[in-house]
């Protein structure tokens, strides 16, 4: 049996406050190194402008290097971060090139002031840089091909939606009017599964493959249920210039996007991109053309692999979505329903039916294809989460 022997020490204490450097503090040296190193912290100082009286000494870089930091640091709120930082704010401020950090309350005036132009200023800067730089200088950066062997760009487009809860207040004549603080970015709207009273829209884009953000978009029309349509062709442009700048054909960006575009207005506005995406038009399935076809052998069957859904594929090559609108292929997926209800879909006897729209022809994909492709976006789901995380109106 083995024995331990005593072994001297010591042990010093002081009552001095040494406070521990957060967690988070080498990831924004790393961003601020990159950001240098890359010429956009100079590009931001030139570039983006925003006139405004009572910010003292302070430029947008100064509240940009507050920004950033807090994006990166997930504290829960501006004060908690405050909080963390104010030991070591004259070193953060250090890495961005800059001697002083933007008092609290400096930051809310310069956010209460700040408008659209200056934004948009920033968002193009850093896409600028984004296209600039590929990741991959001798390879191609991943792809989808299809079954005639060409290959495709996937983007994501999601149109995501926060729900913010509020308090009731009381409402009397002898009170003034009620003062909320997320009233300038969030209105009543739809919450979906979402618990709150009051919610708002944005929408990201993901370029699947390699994970680049193109941007977000949601700006003032972001309150409530949002401007989707418009943000849907933002997010149109941004790609178009993307694999421009990729040398890429735009008939070869293949756009993934959720069922909040799946209708008629949506599919003519992207006549002649490809482009997949779940419908919700489900008026579709009275037409006599689709009820005929849902009355014949299905094309394919398909198994979800995690849930083990079987899905019946019945194709639609030609179908007309609207009377005087776009025709477009429309997969029509069935399988039995269940008792404890379809999320998505709609039931109709004991059969969930569900929509699937794309501009790919049979030739390309498959019904099985475009049903996989749309359900199996890889990890954009886990992305979206981290983003909506930090997106939190809250913060």
């Amino acid at each position: 049996m083995s024995r331990i022997t005593d072994f001297p020490g010591s042990q010093q204490t002081s009552s001095e406050s040494a406070p521990s450097l957060p967690c988070w503090f080498g990831e924004v040296i790393l961003i601020a190194h990159v950001l240098k190193r890359q010429s956009v912290l100079s590009s931001i100082e030139e570039r983006v402008r925003l006139a405004r009286r009572r910010f003292g000494d302070y430029e947008v870089i100064d509240f940009v290097a507050v920004l950033l930091g807090y994006a990166g640091s997930f504290e829960r709120t501006l004060e908690t971060f405050y909080e963390r930082l104010q030991p070591f704010a004259k070193a953060f401020m250090a890495l961005f090139g800059r001697d002083r950090e933007p008092s609290r309350s400096t930051l809310s005036r310069f956010l209460a002031a700040l408008d659209q132009p200056p934004v948009e200023a920033l968002r193009a800067l850093f896409f600028e840089d984004l296209v600039a730089r590929p990741l991959e200088k001798k390879e191609q950066a991943g792809g989808l091909w299809d079954r005639r062997g060409t290959r495709y760009v996937v983007f994501d487009i999601d149109g995501t939606r926060q729900a913010a809860r509020q308090r009731a207040l009381p409402c009397t004549s002898d009170l003034p009017a009620a003062a909320r603080r997320l009233q300038e970015v969030c209105a009543p709207g739809y919450t979906g599964r979402k618990r709150g009273e009051v919610v708002r829209t944005r929408t990201a884009i993901l370029q699947a493959h390699t994970h680049q953000w193109l941007g977000t978009f949601s700006g003032s029309l972001g309150a409530g249920n949002g401007e989707d349509l418009g943000e849907l062709r933002q997010a149109v442009k941004a790609i178009s210039t993307y694999v421009k700048a990729q040398s890429v054909p735009l008939s070869q960006a293949l756009m993934r996007l959720d069922g909040q575009y799946g209708n008629g207005a949506i599919v003519a506005d992207l006549a002649g991109l490809a482009s997949i995406m779940r419908g919700k038009d489900y008026d579709l399935l009275n037409l006599p053309e689709v009820q005929a076809r849902l009355a014949q052998r299905s094309s394919q069957q398909t198994t979800h692999p995690e849930t083990g859904t079987c899905r019946s594929l019945f194709d639609c090559p030609d179908l007309q979505l609207t009377p005087a609108g776009p025709r477009a292929r429309v997969i029509v997926a069935t399988h039995p329903a269940t008792e404890t209800g379809a999320k998505v879909g709609t039931t109709r006897g004991e059969v969930v039916y569900e929509l699937f729209y794309t501009a790919l022809p049979g030739e390309a994909l498959t019904p099985a294809d475009v049903v996989a492709l749309y359900l199996h976006p890889g990890a954009f789901e886990t992305v979206l989460c981290d983003e909506d995380q930090e997106q939190e109106p809250d913060r």
